[in-house]
């Protein structure tokens, strides 16, 4: 016979001294999976049992602000729309039906607390500044012990690591004379040591609208018809502000000290990088993403020789957002156009494909520069107007924008490299003259396909 689902509990708080902060913490209601064959929907605010916790975004103490709740174990108190891990969640579902993880395991956080401190800063207190990320994400077992010991399962959405990083370029770079190994930054077999920071996307959703100068209901309707449905809740809940989405987050790599960062005297570097595949890992030379990155990595780290600190931030955002999938069709839509792979259609073979040229929509790419404590960044290795613009916009000062020397410009990437800076990019010294008889006499390799598909229209 069927279970019946448990009667809703009163919410209690322990003691009623509200100076206690254990009265703060209310007593979870737990679902074990394992002891019931019925599913709980909590789809619509007026339900039975539905009770989210309260969460205060941008208020500076986490425990008054509240944590950010979206596991599966406190269906009734969750108050979140998502599940974590972002596109991955879904592996987590695999992985139960596969009977290989035990939907009522809560990992253990012992040993997990960051190895270097982040903030606060200022700009955690500020909606306009960190709303793509929950700037207490990383400060679960600390912040949010009392509801731990309690037992709570509130998982972290930032990490906060070290590393060794070995790059070929780095090695190449030092055979040449441009870095020299210092055995703290940069040793001498070519690896650096880096601090990072692994992010998971968290959105504030009343910002995140104001962000693309729409309301909140009209981005909560083109996300859930974007997603064929995907999540109801956008609609039935609108008591429900914080969104995980399930998209790719990203990595902040930092070289020399992070406390650093937040201080103006003390130079900083920084790349701010989307995620390119075929080029930042297999080396496809129809970009320029790789070369820039490992230019980027090289600058951060003289920089961080020099006291300073280097920072590259990378997204998970490939293809402009767009997929890889729709990148590669772009690709052969530029190959076989008549007239070839030209400079002049570059933009407009993506719209051709994919109906917009961009949707990184670089408003919400700032927020872990404000996470971090950023607000002056020395020398920007970027020629992104779009980024540049999003970073000063949030009140960040750049001094210097760096771009990438012309000898790091593979032959295919002329195309790419054109069409940006005739289009509006940061030309800077290397890159002025590009006009529109430059633009149209720079064409990209054909293919070179056997019989006609080269030629296929």
């Amino acid at each position: 016979m069927s279970s019946s689902p448990p009667a809703k509990k009163i919410r209690s708080n322990g003691s009623d001294n509200g100076d206690d902060v254990k009265s703060t913490v209310p007593v979870p209601e737990i679902t074990k999976f394992s002891q019931v064959d019925y599913v709980n929907l909590t789809s619509h605010s007026d339900a039975f049992g539905v009770d989210p916790i309260p969460i205060s975004w941008g208020h500076p103490d986490p425990l008054i602000r509240g944590p950010v709740v979206c596991t599966v174990h406190h269906s009734s108190q969750r108050n979140a729309i998502g599940a974590h891990q972002g596109s991955y969640c879904v592996y987590t579902g695999l992985a139960v039906a596969a009977g290989k993880l035990n939907p009522d395991y809560v990992p253990n956080l012992k040993l997990t607390s960051p190895v270097f401190k982040i903030g606060p800063h200022k700009a955690w207190e500020d909606p306009r500044k960190i709303s793509a990320i929950d700037p207490f994400g990383h400060l679960t077992t600390d912040c949010y012990s009392e509801y731990l010991d309690k037992g709570w399962d509130i998982r972290p959405t930032i990490a906060v690591t070290k590393a060794h990083i070995d790059l070929p370029e780095c090695r190449e770079a030092i055979k040449a004379g441009r870095l020299v190994p210092d055995g703290h930054i940069l040793l001498p077999t070519g690896q650096s040591v880096v601090s990072k920071v692994a992010i998971e996307p968290v959105w504030y959703l009343p910002e995140i609208a104001r962000r693309f100068g729409c309301t909140e209901a009209i981005l909560r309707q083109s996300i859930f018809r974007m997603t064929n449905g995907m999540y109801p809740e956008l609609i039935t809940r609108p008591d429900l502000k914080i969104f995980l989405p399930p998209i790719g987050g990203l990595t902040c790599y930092v070289w020399g000290d992070p406390d650093t960062i937040p201080d103006e005297d003390i130079e900083l570097t920084c790349r701010v990088h989307d995620e390119c595949n075929g080029s930042d890992v297999f080396g496809s030379d129809i970009c320029t993403c790789r070369p820039y990155l490992t230019h980027a990595i090289e600058e951060c780290i003289k920089t961080a020789q020099r006291g300073g600190a280097g920072l590259v931030i990378y997204y998970r955002k490939e293809g402009r957002s767009l997929g890889e999938v729709t990148k590669y069709l772009v690709y052969n839509t530029r190959k076989r156009q008549e007239g070839g792979d030209s400079a002049a259609t570059y933009f407009s073979c993506t719209e051709q494909v994919a109906g917009v040229q961009d949707t990184r929509f670089q408003a919400l790419m700032p927020d872990p520069l404000h996470f971090l404590g950023v607000t002056k960044i020395h020398n920007f290795i970027s020629m992104s107007d779009m980024k540049y613009n999003a970073i000063v916009s949030t009140g960040i000062k750049i001094v210097n924008r760096v771009e990438i020397p012309k000898e790091l410009v593979p032959a295919d990437a002329q195309v790419e490299i054109t069409a940006k800076v005739f289009h509006g990019y940061n030309a800077g010294k290397a890159y002025q003259g590009i006009d529109e008889s430059a633009l149209n006499a720079t064409v990209g390799r054909d293919y070179n396909y056997e019989g006609k598909e080269g030629s296929h229209k």
